[in-house]
C-alpha cells in the first residue's frame, strides 16, 4: 500500500509513510470487507459512513504538516483509521463524531491498540471543540457546503485546516492556513466525501 499506493505518488513525507505503514487499515475495516483492508478506495463502516481511501488519508494528513508538538482536532472520526495516523504524528488529538454507535466502536479499537492521546466527543462537529481551543491542526473527514466560521476562529495563528468543499457529491479538498486575521486557501486536490451535517454544514435530507 504504501510503495505504490503513496511513496509513487505525490506523498513525500517521511513521518506520513511511516505513519501510514504502521498504523494497520486492517483493524478499522468491517470483517466483510477485510480482504479489501489495503485497496486503494473508501470501504462502509456502517450507519452510511466509510473509511476514506489510504492515499487521501496520506493527502490529508501530508497537507497538515505535524512536526510532533501539535493539537489537533479531527471531525467525523468515523472508523478511528484517521484518527489513529493523526495521534502517531502529533501531541494530542481531540476527535468529534455525530454517530454514538460509531465514536464508541472507534475509541474501544483506539484504546485496545494501546492510544492514549485521544480525547473523544459524541456530537455536532461542524461547532468544533471550543473549550479545548486553539489548535495548530484541523482535519475534516466529510465534505461541506463552505468552511464553517466555526472552525476557522478555532485555529491557532499559523495552524492549518483541511477540509473538503462544495456540492454534496464532488468536493474540493482545500487547505486553509490562519495569518491573523487572515486566511489563505489553497486547494490541492478533487475528492468526494459523505456530507458534513450539522448547524454549520449541510442539513439531513
Amino acid at each position: 500500500m504504501v510503495e505504490e499506493q503513496l511513496r509513487r505518488r505525490d506523498i513525500y513525507d517521511p513521518r506520513v509513510l511511516g505513519a501510514m505503514a504502521k498504523v494497520s487499515r486492517q483493524s478499522f475495516v468491517p470483517a466483510d470487507y477485510q480482504a479489501a483492508a489495503y485497496e486503494d478506495r473508501p470501504l462502509p463502516i456502517g450507519e452510511g459512513q466509510t473509511i476514506s481511501q489510504p492515499y487521501m488519508v496520506a493527502v490529508m494528513t501530508q497537507s497538515l504538516e505535524l512536526k510532533g508538538k501539535e493539537r489537533v482536532l479531527e471531525i467525523g472520526t468515523g472508523s478511528g483509521y484517521q484518527t489513529a495516523i493523526l495521534a502517531d504524528l502529533s501531541q494530542v488529538v481531540f476527535t468529534v463524531e455525530r454517530i454514538p454507535t460509531l465514536i464508541q466502536k472507534a475509541q474501544m479499537t483506539l484504546e485496545a491498540l494501546g492510544y492514549r492521546n485521544i480525547f473523544f466527543l459524541t456530537g455536532d462537529g461542524t461547532k468544533g471543540w471550543q473549550e479545548k481551543a486553539p489548535f495548530e491542526g484541523i482535519i475534516v473527514t466529510a465534505g461541506a457546503p463552505e468552511i464553517p466560521k466555526t472552525l476557522l476562529s478555532q485555529l491557532a495563528e499559523g495552524g492549518r485546516l483541511v477540509i473538503p468543499v462544495g456540492p454534496r457529491y464532488t468536493q474540493t479538498l482545500y487547505k486553509v492556513t490562519r495569518q491573523g486575521s487572515r486566511f489563505q486557501e489553497d486547494d490541492i486536490t478533487g475528492c468526494v466525501f459523505v456530507p458534513l451535517l450539522g448547524d454549520y454544514g449541510w442539513k439531513e435530507e
